[in-house]
């Protein structure tokens, strides 16, 4: 996933985060809102109570594997994605299919 289109800082996070608009699932929550930039971005989060650093930049780092095949500029909206506990029980193929399912989900919506 190209650089532009993640989000990193803590308060774009948080505003994400407190607007409440979020969809999930057994592995993953993901709160979105209409996109504030001219391009769709996503935020990565995994939990410090989930797993040790080793583990949570691991799983950061198949998530991003995983945007690079579904996500696209042409999304209208903005997303964080946290991992949950379910996530480390199934294997990439699985996870990266119920990811694709939500963001499908979410788009179906379409914001304008």
């Amino acid at each position: 996933m190209k650089k532009i289109n993640r989000i990193r800082r803590a308060e774009e996070f948080q505003g994400l985060i407190e607007k409440k608009k979020s969809d999930l699932n057994k592995y993953f929550v993901i709160y979105h809102q209409a996109k504030s930039e001219d391009h769709a971005r996503v935020g990565i989060s995994v939990g410090k109570k989930l797993a040790n650093a080793v583990y949570r930049n691991k799983t950061k780092r198949q998530i991003r594997m995983m945007m690079q095949t579904i996500f696209e500029d042409s999304y209208s909206f903005d997303a964080i994605v946290i991992v949950r506990y379910k996530y480390f029980t199934e294997d990439y193929e699985t996870n990266l299919k119920q990811l694709q399912e939500l963001f499908k989900q979410i788009e179906k919506r379409r914001y304008n």
